[in-house]
């Protein structure tokens, strides 16, 4: 199968990149087409490609009903959403940002999203905005925290976690971390051995692994409870990595002074998501955000590029094989 006859379905073409439609209509039709998760399995039929961002599951009744699919496309480092398992066992290949190490290190998105919410909860900007819509001006009780000199823990010295170590020295912070894959790290930064020396270390943990077997409910009470009292936790990564209830127990019990999170769980489902006690926590020292720190135009922009040019040398392989 040649050129144009690759059918490329686009079931999350909001804002996509012109650039990257540009790209994928060069060897392939391509169709952009808003889907709900309702509506996906009947939109499948004849396409060889979808292309999804985070807003939809591709769980095993999806990828069943889809015979001609041969490749999944998210502009992703996580797969939480994707059945790889079932992909695997249809033979559908699955493209994501995982593993593109130096074109990550480009796309700094995430890493700033992070500091904003440490920036925000540690200055308490949100109770501050709150104050003056309501006509007062009492600035005594929202004085906040200086980083500097802070010990800054962070949870995976990954790309992510990298980028967050590098911003972290122009604040002349502290900064100690611990991986569990053994990542090298830069100069400079204080390496623990273990979970519990970082967070027993950490007066602010930063969170940047991936969910997988491994880290899935890494961080319970037991855990976030060896945090200094006062302690300051963000999360950027995925919300199955921490116990919502436990850190919802340790800010009422003021152990935690101040929580930021990007991720919930079950974020993509509007009935389970509302159950979440981090949503039900009213609580002025939380701030949640809906999964924006990817969603930059810059970002978005550049990673649809990549992986529209990443699925076109997929296409390719598969023109040379037949």
């Amino acid at each position: 199968m040649e050129g144009s006859k690759w059918r490329i379905l686009n079931a999350e073409p909001d804002s996509y990149s012109k650039e990257a439609r540009r790209c994928l209509e060069r060897f392939a039709t391509v169709t952009e087409l808003p889907t709900s998760q309702e509506e996906l399995i009947g939109h499948l039929k004849g396409y060889h490609a979808l292309i999804v961002r985070l807003g939809l599951q591709i769980n095993r009744d999806v990828l069943i009903n889809a015979p001609e699919l041969k490749v999944v496309i998210s502009a992703t480092t996580g797969t939480d959403h994707i059945d790889l398992e079932a992909a695997t066992e249809y033979g559908i290949e699955i493209l994501t940002l995982k593993g593109e190490r130096e074109f990550l290190d480009s796309i700094p998105s995430t890493a700033e999203h992070t500091w904003a919410l440490l920036l925000a909860v540690t200055r308490k900007i949100i109770p501050a905005h709150y104050q003056i819509q309501q006509g007062d001006w009492d600035r005594q009780v929202l004085r906040g925290h200086n980083l500097q000199k802070k010990r800054l823990g962070i949870l995976g010295m990954g790309r992510v976690g990298r980028q967050v170590a590098n911003i972290a020295q122009a604040f002349g912070m502290q900064v100690g971390s611990f991986d569990i894959n053994h990542q090298s790290f830069p100069p400079g930064l204080k390496r623990f051995d273990s979970l519990t020396e970082l967070l027993s270390w950490s007066e602010i943990l930063s969170i940047h692994v991936p969910l997988d077997s491994s880290t899935n409910h890494l961080l319970q009470y037991e855990q976030l409870s060896v945090l200094p009292k006062g302690s300051v936790v963000i999360n950027t990564s995925r919300a199955g990595i921490w116990d919502e209830q436990a850190v919802v127990q340790l800010l009422q019990e003021e152990h935690l002074s101040a929580v930021a999170t990007d991720v919930i769980s079950h974020e993509r489902d509007d009935r389970l998501r509302k159950e979440s006690p981090l949503l039900n926590y009213q609580g002025s020292n939380l701030l949640v955000t809906p999964h924006i720190a990817g969603a930059t135009f810059e970002s978005m922009e550049h990673t649809e590029i990549f992986m529209a040019r990443k699925l076109e040398t997929f296409f390719n392989t598969l023109n040379k094989q037949a």
